[in-house]
């Protein structure tokens, strides 16, 4: 009786040793997965300096507080009342009368962001006495724009004629006088950064007295952060 060859089962799939395709393919996939994560990582980091770097710039540019700038556009007279003695006009000022004037002050804001401000201030001496002042309301420069502010100024006469320099500035017909003007505010950009600015500007105005204009007129500038 001839006996049958018996068929042995192949072994399963699991149960095979890793052939060297196997491998090579695994390899192949984990090579591509490192690079993959390496350009996505060199792109994302690309990305973060590139952020970074504008950023940069746009805060020492765009972003970066500027100073405003005050400016006194003119200094008019309106009403100076002069001693008049029997028809003759001394180039004096009258005593308990008041002399008025009007300055017209511009704020110019450079910033990409509103300028608010709060009471303007503006004194008027005459020799280191003080012998006016006034207030403005506050308001708001808009962003790269000029706002301009009307101060009306009553002088009290008084004050000038009592001054031992006077007699000197009539022999000239000329009134010197110093004007202190203070604007304090805050620019804020992207409800992140404020800044507190003070803009102070001292002017040296002087009056002929005859013609009740202003003959010249220097100022300077200062602003505090």
């Amino acid at each position: 009786m001839v006996e049958k060859e018996q068929v042995r089962p192949l072994a399963p799939a699991s149960d095979r040793p890793p052939s060297s395709d196997d491998d090579e393919t695994t390899l192949n996939k984990k090579r591509f997965h490192q690079r993959r994560c390496f350009k996505y990582c060199v792109c994302v980091s690309i990305f973060i300096f590139l952020i970074a770097i504008i950023l940069i710039i746009l805060f020492f540019t765009v972003f970066k507080v500027k100073d405003p700038i005050i400016t006194m556009n003119g200094v008019t007279v309106e009403k100076l009342d002069l001693v008049n003695t029997g028809g003759t006009i001394l180039p004096m000022p009258k005593p308990g009368s008041n002399m008025t004037i009007k300055a017209d002050v511009s704020v110019k804001n450079p910033n990409f962001a509103s300028f608010r401000y709060s009471n303007t201030t503006t004194t008027i001496s005459y020799h280191d006495t003080v012998v006016g002042e006034a207030r403005g309301p506050p308001g708001k420069s808009k962003a790269r724009g000029t706002t301009r502010i009307n101060v009306t100024i009553d002088i009290i006469t008084d004050k000038i004629v009592s001054h031992p320099g006077l007699q000197n500035d009539i022999t000239t017909g000329l009134l010197t006088m110093n004007s202190y003007t203070r604007v304090g505010g805050r620019v804020k950009l992207l409800n992140m950064i404020k800044k507190h600015v003070v803009v102070k500007m001292n002017c040296s105005i002087t009056v002929n007295i005859t013609s009740q204009s202003i003959q010249d007129q220097k100022c300077s500038k200062k602003v505090k952060l």
